[in-house]
């Protein structure tokens, strides 16, 4: 089995519906990851964001993200360029070349590596 986690929630809401989203995608991660099924992460959207974020030692998240942080396929560029989002040292994603972008990553090419995918 393989799974797709793409985390599309936005830290600047500042709403705990948005921290449960992606504290959420976070778990997913980490369930698959210890039951040694592969998956990874995305950061797309509103949520490219979130990495930044997750670096800082008191976010409430930081643990779990430490925990699965090896798990992050990366982020996607063309999101990044839009919504102003650091990289935070991840990989910027552009596999699907969206005109009048940078590029995102390509769900097509995912679901062609066998992948499932799941949104937060």
């Amino acid at each position: 089995m393989k799974t797709a986690v793409l985390v599309f929630a936005d830290p600047k809401a500042g709403s705990e519906e948005s921290l449960g989203r992606l504290y959420n995608a976070l778990a997913t991660v980490y369930e698959y990851k210890t039951a040694g099924e592969e998956v990874s992460l995305y950061f797309q959207g509103t949520g490219t964001r979130w990495p930044e974020q997750l670096q800082k030692t008191d976010h409430p998240a930081h643990q779990l993200f430490k925990a699965i942080e090896d798990k992050v396929a990366g982020i996607s560029c063309g999101c990044a360029d839009v919504f102003g989002a650091n990289a935070a040292g991840f990989d910027l994603i552009k596999d699907n070349k969206v005109p009048g972008t940078t590029g995102l990553p390509s769900l097509v090419q995912m679901q062609k590596e066998g992948f499932n995918i799941l949104s937060f």
